[in-house]
């Protein structure tokens, strides 16, 4: 009997999941996108990071994280941060054939004279798949 159900479940499964469609939802580690932008008076370069995504016909939707470089430089007084700091963000990226635009937002954390907030930004780039 036990056999009987697997042999039916593994038919059932192989009926659904084997049918093409056009629109799917996935869930990526690495997607292929590589971005360069602006944020807060300075510039990042990321890759998309893990992510959730839909493919429609020739147009992507990434939500997801952002591994990136943060390029900006620090003006303080005295000690100074580094121009270029590794960063996390995250955000949408819309990706029509090969050409990327990117709505990331990074976390500026809070220092003596500023509080933390969150800064929007925007990128172009370029799907390596």
């Amino acid at each position: 009997m036990k056999r009987f159900f697997y042999a039916c479940g593994i038919l059932i499964s192989g009926c659904c999941f084997s049918q093409e469609s056009t629109s799917q939802v996935k869930a990526a580690f690495f997607d292929g996108v590589a971005a360069a932008g602006y944020v807060d008076h300075g510039a990042f370069i990321n890759f998309t990071g893990p992510n959730i995504n839909i493919t429609w016909r020739h147009t992507k939707f990434i939500v997801g994280m952002l591994p990136s470089l943060r390029i900006k430089e620090d003006r303080s007084e005295g000690t100074k941060n580094n121009a270029v700091t590794p960063n996390l963000g995250a955000g949408l990226t819309f990706v029509y054939k090969k050409i990327a635009l990117q709505v990331p937002v990074y976390y500026n954390t809070k220092t003596s004279t500023q509080n933390g907030s969150w800064k929007v930004g925007i990128g172009l780039g370029y799907s390596l798949k």
